[in-house]
């Protein structure tokens, strides 16, 4: 598996790093740019649809890894991978139709929801997503309806410079710490470390000042794709990882929308009301902001571990306490 990793890393860092390049020029030329709004928390224009140039790399290496077609992964192939990809495909040709011309949200999240019925239906899981708690019928319910609001927070959560990376690297670490007391199966592994790689190099260009934004092409199906490893997690037995390596971003969201729907606000159109976008306002940089939030990722990733070895409880707890305390520091 070494070998295999190894080579995913580097291909997927060096592919990374020209598509961002082709697709700067790209938006240049088409002059494809995210104006400042009085809901922005950017100050200039800034190229949007820095998610042409990791999602085609990541999806990409993802059908080599499943399909393995010459066997030098040397693994067997990952069931019903052409049925993510198709549905990933969609979720990605919407969301940058998106990035062109505002697509109304009814049309977007029945998308969404088509894709998220996809890949319950016919990709095959390891086990029951609840662990049994549910007929299974209602389990993938629960999963979908899991899943439609990761997948969109992810997209509403993507407000300041490198956040969204941040906490893709958080899930993608948290997978390397589930593997090191688990036996998951490496395919899990090796498909998280071509997210991680690709938008580890893509940091370069959108940690603050940000040159180019994900937009919703990169931030929607970043979201579905972790959202789907999170959901494998969850199938392995590893619940409790699942919950809390995507806590904050699941917290800072939910609290965000319940607290705006109970002032009876619009809470579906856009806004600077979450907790990370208060502390941009209120004077912190976008580095300070989502260098607060890696390190309090980092930590979730140390307890998503500790969780995997056989303390679920008390990482869970742990887990409240930093997300808790996150929030609160966000909020001063």
């Amino acid at each position: 598996m070494l070998i295999s990793a190894l080579l995913i890393a580097v291909a997927t860092l060096v592919a990374t790093n020209y598509a961002t390049l082709f697709v700067r020029s790209y938006l240049r030329r088409r002059d494809l740019l995210d104006h400042p709004t009085g809901r922005s928390s950017h100050q200039i224009p800034t190229l949007r649809g820095g998610g042409l140039a990791i999602v085609p790399v990541i999806m990409i290496a993802w059908a080599l890894i499943a399909w393995d077609p010459t066997g030098w992964a040397g693994r067997e192939a990952v069931p019903g991978m052409e049925w993510l990809l198709l549905a990933t495909a969609g979720i990605a040709g919407i969301s940058w139709l998106d990035d062109l011309k505002n697509i109304s949200q009814l049309i977007r999240l029945a998308v969404h929801a088509a894709a998220i019925a996809m890949i319950l239906i016919l990709v095959p899981m390891p086990g029951p997503i609840f662990q049994g708690l549910l007929p299974p019928v209602l389990d993938k319910l629960a999963a979908g309806a899991l899943m439609l609001w990761f997948v969109n927070l992810f997209n509403f959560m993507d407000g300041i410079d490198g956040i969204s990376v941040v906490e893709s690297l958080t899930i993608v670490m948290g997978v390397f710490a589930v593997f090191l007391f688990a036996d998951i199966g490496e395919a899990i592994v090796l498909l998280s470390l071509a997210i991680g790689c690709s938008t580890a190099m893509f940091l370069r260009w959108n940690w603050h000042p940000a040159q180019i934004f994900l937009g919703d092409i990169g931030s929607v199906p970043l979201g579905f794709l972790l959202g789907w490893i999170l959901l494998l997690l969850a199938a392995h037995g590893h619940w409790a990882a699942a919950i809390i390596l995507p806590a904050y971003y699941f917290a800072d969201a939910t609290i965000t929308l319940l607290r705006r729907m109970a002032k009876g606000e619009a809470f579906w159109r856009a806004h600077r009301q979450h907790f990370y976008q208060r502390a941009a306002a209120a004077g912190l940089t976008h580095a300070k902001v989502s260098g607060r939030i890696a390190v309090a990722g980092g930590v979730l990733v140390l307890l998503a571990g500790t969780a995997t070895a056989g303390w679920s409880l008390i990482s869970l707890a742990g887990a409240t306490v930093v997300v808790a305390a996150l929030l609160f520091n966000l909020s001063r």
